[in-house]
């Protein structure tokens, strides 16, 4: 099948199965005479597993390590549940954070409780005068 064919199955966009080949997630495809790839079942086997992951918010390399394990699937999985139980950490954080940023943006927005003019919010003022630390990113978001 070709490219199109696959990221209507997978429901994504050419560009994301591009992007997947070049990170290495997704092995490239055969060419055909006419240069065109070529893509078969476990191309559509794997895209699903690797948006599904995504769908997760796991890592390119999480998602990278995982399909190393799954290229031996004869072995053991207590890796397969290590990576998972590190992700559900990762999360957990995320969450702590996100309460945090919750907290963060009740405390501004109780500075402005009455309508006025813009120069004279509380809520402007509150971020001119914040001091805030970025967030951390993990993740790449493409696909």
């Amino acid at each position: 099948m070709k490219i199109g064919e696959l990221a209507k199955i997978a429901h994504c966009t050419t560009e994301t199965i591009r992007f997947y080949e070049k990170e290495g997630l997704l092995p490239e495809a055969d060419r055909t005479e006419a240069n065109y790839r070529s893509y078969t079942a476990q191309h559509v086997e794997r895209l699903r597993f690797i948006r599904n992951c995504r769908a997760l918010d796991m890592t390119h390399d999480e998602i990278r390590a995982l399909l190393q394990l799954t290229d031996a699937p004869a072995d053991q999985c207590g890796a397969v549940n290590s990576l998972v139980d590190e992700h559900i950490a990762h999360v957990e954080a995320r969450i702590d954070e996100l309460k945090q940023l919750k907290t963060q943006l009740t405390t501004l927005r109780e500075q402005c409780r009455v309508e006025r003019s813009v120069e004279d919010c509380g809520i402007v003022q509150g971020l001119t005068d914040m001091q805030m630390t970025a967030p951390r990113s993990r993740h790449t978001h493409l696909g």
